[in-house]
């Protein structure tokens, strides 16, 4: 029977599937802040990822004990239900990268939900600490992949975007805008860390369309950075909403909780979108994925590939799917 065709199973042949990852990713850096984000994880379900976070967060000269604490809390299966914990390490040039990725891939390599690459210079640059990874996998017997994500927060970097976006296992781009300001000796002004300057500023915007391209042109998810506002939620959820409708990205950082729920709101798809993708999809099914009529307009794989996006980009934001849509697609 048609129903039984997953759009994965059809769709994506021959090509790889674009990452079905949450709009949202929330950093923190202590035990106690991780612990507070897996509690509201728990209460929201996985419309948000958390990254714990091994390089800022860090105090210094306690680093093999962040990271193993880090571990621990991505192992712990009552705290974290539901799989969607991430960590970012040292970036390549500091000394305690190799060991914060054996501790965390040695003891929950089976579980990490990612691992986050910062401040590279270049494409080999990460691909130094994904070899690493690769090798550290097979040396503790982690078979499946652990996705990559890279911050863009450097020139060169930046000049190199499409190689990265292209490496193994990369899935998201990031784009780290205090650093990439910072990088440029007091030519761009510090009102382009925060809006409207960092949306308006040639120079930061020209990244910001650098790294949403590549990202998307080589099948990976565009990640924004941070809104250094913690107190209006309507500041956060003007920028997710600028950062996904003028500038393309689908996914954003959060540094605080209140910033989730506005960070997820504005990221996800509008209703109609959403009912008219749900009513596409399943003539499709039901034809068995063969062209289908919907209002008196043509449809096939191609434009399935992007309703089956927009779907689960739906879900991953936590909108509530009709039942029938619900069974036939994801459960």
């Amino acid at each position: 029977m048609s129903h039984s065709i997953h759009p994965a199973q059809v769709l994506y042949q021959g090509t790889k599937p674009f990452p079905a990852l949450s709009a949202c990713e929330h950093y923190a850096g202590s035990e106690k802040l991780i612990r507070k984000a897996l509690q509201i994880q728990k209460e929201l379900g996985p419309i948000f990822d958390i990254t714990c976070d091994c390089e800022d967060g860090a105090p210094a000269g306690r680093e093999r004990e962040h990271a193993e604490m880090v571990a621990a809390m991505i192992n712990d299966t009552t705290a974290n239900t539901h799989g969607r914990v991430g960590a970012r390490i040292h970036d390549v040039t500091h000394p305690h990268w190799r060991q914060d990725l054996e501790i965390i891939i040695g003891c929950a390599g089976h579980r990490v939900a990612y691992i986050v690459l910062p401040k590279p210079d270049s494409a080999d640059d990460a691909l130094t600490q994904i070899t690493a990874l690769d090798e550290m996998r097979h040396r503790y017997g982690v078979d499946r992949e652990v996705p990559v994500h890279v911050l863009i927060e450097t020139h060169g970097a930046l000049r190199e975007v499409w190689q990265i976006a292209g490496l193994p296992h990369v899935e998201s781009v990031d784009f780290g805008l205090m650093d990439f300001v910072s990088s440029h000796h007091g030519a761009i002004p510090g009102s382009a860390m925060r809006s409207p300057g960092q949306f308006d500023h040639p120079l930061v915007a020209r990244a910001k369309c650098e790294i949403a391209a590549a990202a998307l042109g080589q099948g990976v998810v565009p990640a924004h950075n941070v809104t250094t506002e913690l107190q209006d939620v309507n500041v956060v959820r003007k920028d997710a909403r600028r950062a996904r409708t003028d500038f393309g990205f689908l996914r954003m950082w959060s540094i605080h909780p209140s910033q989730i729920q506005p960070i997820v709101e504005a990221m996800r798809p509008r209703f109609e979108e959403v009912t008219e993708a749900a009513a596409i999809l399943t003539a499709a099914q039901d034809a068995a994925w063969g062209p289908t009529q919907h209002q008196g307009k043509l449809h096939d794989r191609a434009s399935y590939r992007y309703y089956w996006e927009l779907l689960q980009r739906a879900r991953n934001t936590g909108m509530a799917l009709p039942a029938d849509i619900h069974q036939r697609f994801f459960d």
